[in-house]
């Protein structure tokens, strides 16, 4: 491949960006980067009704969100903007105008209840059920007493006869039959084009060589090729015809296509969940397309390094949310303690646990508790479960009510000995803390870790489920500690 490689991502703003239209994304990104070829984002927003500029918004910040960048594109700009289609309104108008006159597309004037009828006698005639071509060849004459009726036309595209072969890069080689491929509609009644004409037409004058995209637009591929031949016999763009290659359909639960309405498939649950960009992206090259070998963790650099078409599964592939969660977890312990402190904290702030402006104090006890927590939390949400009891108040300290009354219930001997224990310390540290906490609740009551250690760690932590617990009462000091011990013991008793 060459430098000279040109790849597009052309989502509509409607919705909620969403993992497939991600997925797509960064295969195609990464193709672009292998090749050293150029990735052209582009928004296709002729839909005024559904198109929205929080849509828009939201897919611009998830892009950036996941790292991915573009050289062509709003905000960057590029050689062959608008790339807005909304802003490209007068190159359709022209184009259609022009393969009209051409001879490639004509007007058709056919009712919305006329052709559901002609659908209806194919279908009982077991001919194929597409438009039948009845306006293909209407005289001047005939149109003009269509129009004194007061029909307004729309333009069909003119399909040729026999067969449409082309290479996919991830398939092979397929084909339709024409026959299936009828006459299909370019632009609207009222004058607003459809996807069919002008994403080819952008495809053409942008220079695009390679389209990668879902198998869910395999069927409107013959069209698309039509089109870009038809563009070039009227001198759209320099007449190349882009090689196409579609990528796997990406499976929910019950072995479904993943679905909008999953909401395992809405992006922004990803991030508000505490998921690294670094850790999603990993697991969306996942699915479909393979580094090599057995190998499951890598960077965003080291798959544009590694990305070949060839590697790119035309099967099915299943999203699993359970290994997602696990990789985004591998990612988390990859970090530099201090950079997931940094992360962590939009997080503690969200849920309470850290204000708005956090105190430097505050900060330093995140980064010193951070490699406590690291090993044992998968996302970035779970950080106020893990260290929220370091920073609350003593009074404010919130115990799981199940924890409480399993732990807690009876356990006033034990507390009494901790008590007793750490007040004799002479430092306090988490060898000091360990060593005098042994010696009391297991050589001294004769307890097992597990019961001698229950209770205390209820106590400080407020859970039964915490980081290390000698670590964490250092970190708490000894004031805290003691009076967090107290507080319980009453409750014990």
């Amino acid at each position: 491949m060459a430098e000279d490689v040109r790849v597009r991502f052309c989502p509509s703003p409607t919705g909620n960006p969403h993992v497939g239209m991600l997925r797509t994304a960064l295969f195609n990104w990464a193709f672009a980067r292998h090749c050293g070829g150029t990735f052209v984002f582009r928004i296709e927003d002729t839909d005024a009704e559904r198109d929205s500029e929080q849509s828009y918004q939201a897919l611009l910040t998830a892009l950036r969100w996941a790292g991915l960048d573009w050289d062509e594109g709003p905000e960057v700009g590029g050689p062959y903007g608008p790339y807005r289609q909304s802003e490209r309104m007068e190159i359709y108008r022209d184009v259609a105008d022009r393969l009209l006159a051409g001879g490639q597309a004509y007007r058709c004037y056919c009712s919305t209840a006329e052709l559901d009828q002609r659908r209806e006698q194919a279908k009982a005639e077991h001919r194929a059920p597409g438009y039948d071509g009845h306006c293909r060849q209407l005289t001047e004459v005939q149109q003009a007493d269509y129009q004194a009726e007061g029909r307004v036309p729309v333009l069909r595209m003119r399909m040729p006869d026999g067969e449409l072969r082309w290479h996919d890069l991830v398939r092979g080689e397929l084909s339709f039959d024409a026959a299936h491929v009828p006459d299909y509609v370019i632009v609207r009644g009222n004058g607003d084009p459809l996807y069919t004409l002008v994403n080819p037409v952008d495809d053409a004058l942008m220079r695009i060589t390679h389209v990668l995209r879902g198998e869910d637009l395999l069927s409107s591929t013959p069209r698309q090729l039509v089109m870009y031949d038809a563009l070039a016999e009227i001198g759209v763009g320099d007449g190349t015809t882009p090689a196409f290659g579609h990528l796997p359909y990406v499976m929910g639960e019950g072995n479904r296509k993943l679905s909008k309405r999953d909401p395992e498939s809405h992006l922004a649950m990803y991030r508000d969940h505490g998921y690294l960009p670094e850790g999603l992206v990993n697991y969306l090259a996942l699915l479909g397309w393979s580094i090599g070998g057995d190998r499951e963790f890598f960077s965003l650099a080291e798959m544009a390094e590694a990305f070949e078409l060839d590697r790119v599964n035309p099967n099915p592939a299943r999203f699993d949310l359970k290994k997602c969660r696990a990789i985004n977890g591998d990612w988390i312990r990859a970090l530099a303690p201090a950079d997931l402190a940094t992360r962590m904290v939009p997080f503690l702030q969200r849920d309470g646990a850290l204000p708005e402006q956090p105190t430097d104090r505050q900060r330093a006890l995140v980064i010193a508790a951070t490699p406590l927590v690291q090993e044992r939390i998968e996302t970035l949400d779970q950080a106020t479960g893990m260290l929220g009891f370091l920073l609350v108040s003593d009074a404010d300290l919130a115990m799981d009510p199940q924890d409480r009354e399993k732990l807690l219930v009876g356990s006033a001997e034990v507390l009494t000995a901790a008590i007793d224990a750490l007040h004799t310390l002479t430092e306090w540290t988490t060898t000091a803390i360990e060593a005098g906490l042994r010696a009391s609740l297991i050589d001294g009551l004769g307890l097992k870790p597990r019961q001698a250690f229950g209770a205390v760690r209820v106590a400080i932590t407020g859970r039964r489920v915490s980081p290390p617990l000698f670590e964490s009462m250092e970190l708490l000091g000894r004031e805290s500690s003691l009076t967090r011990l107290q507080s319980a013991r009453q409750l014990a008793e």
